[in-house]
C-alpha cells in the first residue's frame, strides 16, 4: 500500500507537559481497514522529555488523544520484541529509542515519523500480521532434535561449544531484521534473516542432531541463497546479533558439509 499525502493534525493540549519537556511532532502512518482504502499520515504535537522513549509518545497519543491508535507492546524493556516498527525510516524497538537521540540540532523543530514494519501485512496502524514471519520460523524446526534414548543426566556442553552459537541465542523474534531485508520485501516467500538465525542457533549446537534436516530446508530456493549480503538485517537488530555473519556460516556449512 502507498500512503496518501494528506495529513490529519490533532489537538494534543490534553497531554501533560512535564517540566523540561520539548514539543516534538509525531507523524504516525494510520490505517484502519474498516474505513480506510489506504494508509495516511496523521500528526500529533507531543510534549516529551529527552529521556522519554518513542513508546512513551505513542502511549500519550493513545491515552490522551486517540484511543483507537493500534500498536503492539509488552515488556517495554527491549526483551519481548513486540514493539518493532519503523522509526524515522529505520526498524527499531519503540521502547529502546530515546527522544534525545532523535531531536533536531540547534533547537530546530523535531519530527519523528512512525510506521509499521515493511514487508508484513498491516492489520491496523502500527500493528502488522506476524503470521508469515512465524510460519518461516516454525519451518526451520527451532527446537532441539535428538535421537536415541534420553540421557540419564543433562546434555553436557563445553563453554567453547556453547560459545559457537552464543550470538544467535539472543534473537527475540521482533522481525526487525526480516522486515528490513529487500529480498523479503520483494518476495515474502523468502525464509528471511530471523528464521536463518534461529536455524543457526541449533545447527551449530553440539547437543543437536538435526543439523542436516535444517540445512536441507535452508538449501531450498527460498533459503539462504536468496541473501544478498546487504547488512540491513545486522543494522536493524536491536540485540546486536551479527546476522549477516550467521547467514554466511550457514552457507559455508552447506557448501562444505561441515558443521
Amino acid at each position: 500500500m502507498t500512503a496518501t499525502v494528506s495529513e490529519g493534525v490533532h489537538d494534543t493540549s490534553q497531554i501533560p507537559a512535564p517540566e523540561g519537556s520539548v514539543t516534538v511532532t509525531v507523524k504516525i502512518l494510520r490505517f484502519n481497514p474498516e474505513i480506510d482504502s489506504e494508509p495516511h499520515w496523521e500528526s500529533y504535537d507531543v510534549p516529551a522529555l529527552p529521556t522519554d522513549r518513542v513508546l512513551n509518545l505513542l502511549f500519550n497519543v493513545k491515552n490522551y488523544v486517540d484511543g483507537t491508535l493500534a500498536f503492539r507492546r509488552s515488556c517495554a524493556h527491549g526483551i519481548c520484541g513486540s514493539d518493532a516498527m519503523q522509526i524515522n525510516g529505520v526498524n527499531r524497538l519503540a521502547c529502546k529509542v530515546l527522544v534525545r537521540d532523535l531531536l533536531a540540532k540547534g533547537g530546530k523543530p523535531t519530527t519523528i515519523s512512525v510506521a509499521p514494519l515493511k514487508g508484513l501485512p498491516t492489520m491496523k496502524d502500527l500493528y502488522v500480521d506476524m503470521e508469515p514471519f512465524f510460519e518461516a520460523y516454525r519451518a526451520i524446526k527451532p527446537y532441539l532434535i535428538a535421537y536415541g534414548n534420553e540421557p540419564t543426566r543433562e546434555r553436557v556442553q563445553s563453554p567453547a561449544d556453547r560459545e559457537r552459537f552464543d550470538d544467535t541465542t539472543k534473537c527475540i523474534l521482533c522481525a526487525a531484521c526480516t522486515s528490513s531485508c529487500p529480498v523479503y520485501w520483494a518476495d515474502g516467500s523468502y525464509f528471511g534473516p530471523a528464521a536463518i538465525v534461529n536455524a543457526h542457533r541449533f545447527i551449530f549446537d553440539s547437543r543437536d542432531e538435526g543439523a542436516e534436516e535444517r540445512l536441507d530446508i535452508l538449501n531450498d530456493a527460498e533459503g539462504v541463497w536468496r541473501c544478498r549480503t546487504t547488512f540491513n538485517c545486522t543494522d536493524a537488530c536491536p540485540r546486536g546479533i551479527q546476522i549477516t555473519k550467521a547467514i554466511q556460516e550457514v552457507k559455508r556449512a552447506l557448501l562444505f558439509k561441515r558443521v
